[in-house]
């Protein structure tokens, strides 16, 4: 299977922050509304608002709208999507990139 690895870049970019990451956690329980991920944190509604679209915009946190709050829940497709992408770069498979190191010399295919 060939991934498109620029593709995961904002996910990775996401999870770099110890408050999304813990964010992750909490919504692993499920569906969360704003005011009681604010509520645990020590941070104002505009930085969760901040944190909050950076989960979105990666498309693994789903946002939608109820009456004034957000509510916030995982996207479990693009998640598993992810893990399938880790596991891949993380393991020797059959079309794993360390099987071309050293087949470019005097190759004309790897240019």
């Amino acid at each position: 299977m060939k991934y498109n690895y620029t593709e995961y870049v904002p996910i990775f970019k996401a999870l770099a922050d110890e408050t999304r990451l813990k964010i992750i956690n909490m919504l692993s329980c499920g569906e969360m509304c704003a005011c009681d991920i604010l509520a645990y944190f020590n941070i104002t509604q505009p930085t969760l608002s901040y944190h909050m679209k950076i989960l979105s915009d990666c498309e693994i946190v789903n946002a939608r709208k109820d009456g004034s709050w957000m509510k916030y829940s995982l996207n479990i497709l693009k998640i598993r999507t992810f893990e399938n992408f880790i596991k891949y770069i993380s393991e020797n498979t059959d079309d794993c990139m360390c099987k071309n190191i050293g087949k470019c010399s005097n190759n004309s295919e790897c240019k």
